[in-house]
């Protein structure tokens, strides 16, 4: 299961979309943070003109044949280079900064929890089809057992020892157990599919060989509750999402104010090529601007409100991520607390019924009791195992639930800080295995 879970973490999809997620989300704090800074333009050009006659009357010289007006084409040649900057006064370019922050690191905690997902799905999927092996297992043997005991009943039958009716009631009893032995290929082939697809593999080329279920659930420490605040990566992306929302509320804040550009526009222009870059060529112009909304009908007040409101929001949803997180683990503790109870008494239920067939069967051979005593046995054996397999598989997915449910080793402090978020998108997306 550790090749298929390390193949899983490298090839699966879902990760992969969540790994190109935080990209783009780091992204987006890189286009932020470039907002602290001036932007520098320039747009060269070589422009040949004619004016039209008609216009700019007495700028020509000369006459012509028509209008008494002479035209000239003539080329401009422009080098200019234009520069500008907001400076953040009002905290609005810092505010965006920390917003999509918090929005990078929420996307990565997004990341490691999509892992978490998907390798706990498939360590699910495992242990269910390694339980369909073990039920394989059992039912072979049944099968076995039950032509045994057909063939008994036969020879018995022969002998005058004992009716039709007890070899019908035991081909039916076989057939009935080659059957449901048969029918757990489909439930295994779904399994072995899954695992496939969560591995990135194409489910015709995929197989796993058959293996029994023999995993004991580990010992997990749980530690204080407070801990679990800090292992999971939902709830570490719910705490960046509430910190994003009120980043971006002072984003809304700051268009009450006025924003306050510096600009500035030099190059050269000529007519002449020749004259084109020299110092009497050149122009320049530079100040500041001013642009504030007098009246916007209540639109920025309502903007706050909203941004507000989903900050609450968030909130709300961290909480009940909180919540969900401890009922998870509550669940998961006592699925494993009662199941070690019922896979003890599981496992006397069918010693006990081992016993009793090897006694019907005894008795049965010596003509003290019929065959349907023996069949009551067999199927009471056979339930009693298939009860234990089930109680085993139950066990090994609960552990994997609260395994999943106390973060699967991760922690917070995984986390990108706000430093390595702003790192070129080349750089690979964080990965953490879980332990």
């Amino acid at each position: 299961m550790n090749e298929l879970e390390e193949k899983a973490t490298s090839s699966n999809r879902e990760i992969a979309a969540a790994a190109d997620n935080f990209l783009a989300a780091r992204a987006l704090v890189r286009e932020a943070r470039s907002q602290y800074f001036p932007t520098v333009t320039t747009n060269p050009s070589i422009i040949n003109e004619r004016p039209s006659p008609a216009q700019f009357g007495g700028l020509q010289t000369g006459t012509s044949s028509t209008s008494g007006i002479t035209v000239k084409s003539f080329t401009d040649y422009s080098l200019p280079f234009d520069a500008s900057w907001e400076p953040d006064f009002w905290g609005r370019i810092r505010s965006t900064v920390k917003a999509n922050i918090y929005a990078a690191q929420s996307s990565a905690a997004d990341l490691e929890n999509v892992r978490l997902t998907v390798q706990a799905e498939l360590a699910v999927d495992y242990y269910e089809l390694r339980a369909q092996d073990s039920l394989k297992e059992v039912l072979d043997s049944t099968v076995v057992a039950y032509q045994e005991t057909l063939d008994l009943t036969r020879s018995q039958y022969k002998a005058g020892l004992s009716s039709d009716e007890a070899v019908a009631q035991a081909e039916a009893q076989l057939k009935a157990a080659q059957a449901q032995d048969t029918n757990l290929g489909i439930l295994r082939a779904q399994y072995e599919h899954a695992i496939a697809v969560l591995t990135g593999q194409a489910p015709s080329i995929f197989s796993l060989r058959s293996n029994a279920l023999v995993a004991n659930a580990p010992a997990i420490p749980v530690g204080i509750p407070s801990e679990l605040l800090e292992r999971r990566p939902d709830i570490a992306a719910a705490e960046r999402s509430v910190a994003q929302a009120n980043a971006e509320i002072g984003v809304a804040k700051a268009a009450y104010f006025p924003t306050i550009l510096l600009s500035a526009t030099g190059g050269f222009g000529t007519s002449s090529i020749a004259n084109w870059l020299t110092w009497p060529s050149r122009f320049w112009s530079v100040g500041p601007s001013l642009a504030e909304t007098i009246f916007d009908a209540g639109l920025r007040n309502a903007t706050v409100q909203q941004y507000r409101a989903t900050y609450d929001q968030t909130v709300a949803n961290y909480q009940q991520t909180v919540l969900t997180a401890f009922q998870q683990v509550e669940d998961n503790l006592a699925s494993l607390r009662i199941l070690s109870q019922d896979i003890e008494q599981q496992d006397g239920a069918v010693e006990a019924a081992t016993r009793s067939l090897q006694e019907a069967t005894v008795r049965y051979k010596a003509g003290l009791d019929p065959y349907l005593n023996v069949i009551v046995a067999q199927t009471a054996l056979l339930n009693d195992q298939q009860t234990a397999v089930t109680f085993r598989m139950e066990q090994m997915v609960a552990a994997v639930g609260l395994i999943k449910a106390l973060g699967g080793g991760w922690n917070a402090s995984e986390i990108p800080s706000p430093k390595e978020v702003g790192v070129k998108a080349t750089d690979s997306a964080p990965r953490v295995a879980v332990r």
